[in-house]
């Protein structure tokens, strides 16, 4: 399983303290140090839609121009922005095979690890 995320993302830190409660192995993968590459934004794009994880809640998209919100029209454009601002790419993100979660849901965890 991995999970894409910022270590000083309190919400990224809630997810991961659950998962160590629980004892569910991971691999994490920090937006800052190491990027989120084209190839995994399409893929997650085309499993989820961008809409899913463009976090347009947090301070990186409230700070850009009008100008560059409004230019979001396409989902290329949206990766493309995703890819230069990580910080808000909805965190954090989880792949577990087929299940791809954006965000902490304590019963969405529950419901998918504790029952497998």
């Amino acid at each position: 399983m991995k999970v894409y995320g910022i270590t000083n993302c309190n919400t990224v830190k809630k997810a991961l303290d659950w998962l160590k409660e629980n004892k569910i192995d991971y691999n994490f993968q920090d937006f800052k140090k190491l990027g989120v590459s084209a190839e995994k934004l399409q893929e997650w794009d085309s499993k989820a839609g961008y809409e899913k994880f463009l976090n347009k809640q947090g301070l990186t998209w409230k700070q850009l121009d009008a100008q560059v919100k409004e230019s979001v029209k396409t989902n290329t454009d949206a990766l493309a922005l995703l890819q230069q601002k990580t910080s808000m790419i909805k965190r954090p993100v989880i792949e577990d095979g087929d299940f791809l979660f954006f965000g902490f849901d304590e019963k969405v965890y529950e419901s998918h690890f504790l029952n497998r």
